[in-house]
C-alpha cells in the first residue's frame, strides 16, 4: 500500500466557533459535536484565537480512493505505529484516510511503515 508524506506542518485545535474556519484552505478537517468544534489545518492557516492548540504534526495520506467495504487498513497502519510507540491522530474523508504523527516521530514512522512493506512517496 502506498502512503504519501505530505510536505506541510499541521495544527490540531479547538475553536470557539465555526466562523473562525476558512473552508477555502487546501486542508481543512472540521469536526463538530455537541461538545466541541475541532479543526485540523496547515499550521500557517490556524486561527489565532483558539481555545486549545497543538502544533507540530506531520501527515501521511493513504493513496487512492478507499472503498467503504475495505476493512482494517487504518487499523493495520495504527498497529505498526503503536508497536513503535508512535501516537497518531487520524482523519477520514469520503475518499481516504489521513494519519498525523508528531513531527519528532515522523522519520521513525516512515522507517517503521517501510519496514512493514508500505511504500512512502
Amino acid at each position: 500500500m502506498e502512503l504519501k508524506a505530505l510536505p506541510y506542518n499541521f495544527t490540531i485545535c479547538k475553536l470557539k466557533s465555526a466562523e473562525q474556519i476558512d473552508c477555502s484552505d487546501e486542508f481543512c478537517f472540521i469536526g463538530r459535536t455537541d461538545e466541541e468544534i475541532s479543526l485540523v489545518c496547515k499550521s500557517e492557516n490556524a486561527p489565532a484565537d483558539t481555545i486549545e492548540r497543538d502544533d507540530g504534526w506531520k501527515c501521511f495520506r493513504i493513496q487512492g480512493v478507499l472503498d467503504f467495504s475495505l476493512i482494517g487498513i487504518l487499523s493495520r497502519i495504527s498497529s505498526v505505529l503503536a508497536e513503535n510507540k508512535i501516537g497518531i491522530f487520524a482523519v477520514s474523508t469520503y475518499n481516504t484516510d489521513y494519519i498525523l504523527v508528531k513531527e519528532e516521530n515522523f522519520r521513525k514512522a516512515i522507517i517503521s511503515l517501510e519496514s512493514e512493506g508500505y511504500i512512502i512517496v
